[in-house]
C-alpha cells in the first residue's frame, strides 16, 4: 500500500517538480529558509507570522544541496505520502481496506485541486494532525491507554502549533474529547486534572521553547510580536471577496461533501464494525466539524489551501460511503478529482508562469550593483537572482497590500519603509501589470515617483495571458517593444 501510494503521490504532483513558482507563500518560506542558514532570524532579519517550525523545515531542505526547490517540493510530497498511508490505516478498520486505499489516494488528489500541490503549511501539519487524531482515535476505542495516548495527541498538536497556529482548534477539541473519555472512565478527578496538566505542557512546549530561545537572544518582543500581537493590526478584506473565497472553497470540496452527505456513511458503517469502533467514528464527525470550524473561524478564504485541513478527516468520513459504490463509479470518481487536479496545475502554471517565465524575469532583473527590489512579483527571484535582501519585508504582500498598510500588522510604516528601500537605489525592481486590486496606493504612489524619476522600464515578460512582470533599471533608458506605455501604467491606481 504504502509504494502504491508513494507512486499515485509522485505521479499527480510531478509536474510542479521543475516549476520554481508554483505558490508565493512557499517560494517566501524557501528564501527564509536560505537565509536562516547565513545567520539571519526571522520576525527579526526577515518578517513575517508563520511559526518557526515552518522555517525550520525549509531551512533543513537548503541543507540537502541544489537550488531548494526541488528539495522543498519533494519534502512535501513524503509528508503527503505519509499522511495518506496514515489515511488508509485509519479508514480501513471502518470501511475496509479497499475503500480506505480510495481515500487515502483521493486525499492525494485533493491537493492539487486546492493549491496543496507544494509546500504550503497544512500539507505538512496535517501530517502531524492525522497522529494526533489516530492517538486520540484509539483512546476513544478503548484501544490505547488514556495518559500515553493523550500525550502523543497533544505532543503532535504541540509541534503542529509551530507549523501554524490554526490548528489550535482541532487541538483543543482533540484535548476535551480525551477528557470527556477520561470522565467517563471514572478516571478520579486529580488523577484527571495531572494528566490535563501533562497534556497542556506538551501542546505548548514546542511554544514555549521557540519564544525562549529568542528571549534568550534579547529578541522576545520581536517574537511575540510576530506570532501573536501583529495580527491584530491587519485590515479585514473586503467583505465580498471573502465571500467569493468562501463559495469557491465549498465549491472545490463540494464532491467530497456531497459524498458525505447523501452517503451517511454513518449508518453505513461494516457489519462486523464493534460498538467501539462506532463510537471512534463518531469522533471523526467530530473531528471533521472541528476542522470545518477552525477554517470558519479564522476567517481568511483569499486561496484555496486555507481550507485544506477539512479535506483530512473529510476523506476519513466519506470512506464507509465509498464502500458501499461500485467499482467502476469509485474509479470514475477518482480519475475525475485526478484529472480536476492537473487541469488546475495547467491553469495554475498559465496564469501565475512557470519555469520558463520565472528564468525569463530573472535574467532581466538580475541587478548589476546593489539588491533587487521585488515590489510586487514572485518572491523567488531573490533566490534565483542570488540577490541581497533590500528589506527586512521582503515578502512583497507585506508592503503593497491594503491589509499590511500599517504599523500596527508589520511593525513598521509601510510608506516609510518604501521609501527607505527606494532610497538604497535597488538594482533593479520588479512590479506587476496590472495592479492588484487591494493594494496599498500610498506605497505605490511613492514607488511610481521614483520609478518615473530614476528609473526605466527595461524589461516586460508576460507569465500569462492577462499578467506582466515589470522590471525595471536605474537611469533612462528606451521602453521596449510591446511593454505597456508610461501612460497606460500611470492611468492605473
Amino acid at each position: 500500500m504504502f509504494l502504491l501510494l508513494a507512486l499515485v503521490a509522485l505521479v499527480v504532483r510531478a509536474r510542479t517538480f521543475g516549476n520554481p513558482v508554483i505558490g508565493f507563500d512557499e517560494q517566501f518560506y524557501l528564501l527564509v529558509g536560505e537565509h536562516m542558514l547565513h545567520g539571519a532570524w526571522p520576525y527579526v532579519d526577515i518578517f513575517d507570522r508563520k511559526p518557526i517550525g515552518l522555517f525550520l523545515l525549509y531551512a533543513g531542505v537548503r541543507l540537502l544541496g541544489g537550488d531548494g526547490f526541488l528539495a522543498y517540493k519533494l519534502l512535501a510530497t513524503g509528508f503527503v505520502i505519509a499522511t495518506a498511508f496514515g489515511i488508509q490505516r485509519v479508514a480501513r478498520c471502518f470501511a475496509g481496506a479497499g475503500a480506505g486505499l480510495v481515500a487515502a489516494i483521493l486525499y492525494i488528489l485533493w491537493l492539487n485541486v486546492m493549491e496543496g500541490e507544494g509546500g504550503q503549511s497544512p500539507v505538512f501539519y496535517n501530517a502531524l494532525m492525522l497522529v494526533a487524531g489516530a492517538a486520540t482515535l484509539r483512546v476513544v476505542e478503548r484501544r490505547g491507554r488514556l495518559l500515553p495516548c493523550g500525550a502523543v495527541a497533544m505532543g503532535a498538536v504541540g509541534v503542529a502549533l509551530q507549523i501554524k497556529y490554526s490548528v489550535l482548534p482541532e487541538g483543543f477539541v482533540f484535548g476535551c474529547v480525551l477528557l470527556w473519555q477520561g470522565w467517563r472512565a471514572r478516571v478520579p478527578l486529580g488523577r484527571l486534572a495531572g494528566m490535563a496538566l501533562v497534556w497542556v505542557a506538551l501542546a505548548l512546549l514546542p511554544t514555549l521553547v521557540a519564544f525562549g530561545v529568542y528571549a534568550a537572544a534579547g529578541q522576545g518582543q520581536a517574537w511575540l510580536f510576530a506570532n501573536f500581537l501583529s495580527v491584530g493590526g491587519q485590515a479585514a478584506r473586503p467583505f465580498a471577496d471573502e465571500l467569493e473565497g468562501l463559495a469557491t472553497c465549498l465549491g472545490i470540496l463540494s464532491p467530497l461533501l456531497l459524498v458525505i452527505g447523501f452517503g451517511r456513511p454513518w449508518r453505513h458503517l461494516r457489519r462486523d464494525v464493534p460498538a467501539e469502533r462506532r463510537a471512534g467514528f463518531r469522533f471523526l464527525l467530530i473531528w471533521l466539524a472541528a476542522a470545518g470550524a477552525a477554517v470558519l473561524f479564522y476567517g481568511r478564504f483569499g486561496s484555496p489551501h486555507y481550507a485544506l485541513p477539512i479535506v483530512l478527516p473529510a476523506v476519513l468520513v466519506a470512506a464507509p460511503a465509498l464502500a458501499r459504490w461500485r467499482r467502476g463509479g469509485t474509479v470514475a470518481f477518482v480519475l475525475a478529482i485526478f484529472a480536476a487536479g492537473q487541469i488546475v496545475l495547467v491553469l495554475s502554471e498559465r496564469t501565475k508562469g512557470g519555469a520558463a517565465e520565472a528564468r525569463a524575469v530573472a535574467q532581466a532583473a538580475r541587478p548589476a550593483r546593489g539588491c533587487l527590489y521585488v515590489y510586487d512579483g514572485y518572491p523567488a527571484l531573490y533566490l534565483l537572482t542570488q540577490s541581497c535582501l533590500s528589506s527586512k519585508w521582503v515578502f512583497p504582500g507585506h508592503l503593497n497590500t491594503q491589509d499590511e498598510a500599517s504599523a500596527e500588522a508589520i511593525g513598521v510604516d509601510p510608506v516609510s519603509e518604501i521609501r527607505r528601500v527606494l532610497a538604497t537605489r535597488p538594482g533593479a525592481i520588479v512590479d506587476d501589470y496590472p495592479r492588484f486590486a487591494f493594494g496599498n496606493r500610498a506605497t505605490r504612489a511613492a514607488l511610481q515617483e521614483v520609478l518615473a524619476r530614476d528609473y526605466h522600464l527595461a524589461a516586460c515578460v508576460p507569465t500569462g495571458p492577462s499578467r506582466v512582470r515589470l522590471v525595471y533599471r536605474p537611469g533612462p533608458g528606451p521602453v521596449p517593444a510591446g511593454c505597456p506605455s508610461a501612460e497606460a501604467l500611470a492611468a492605473i491606481p
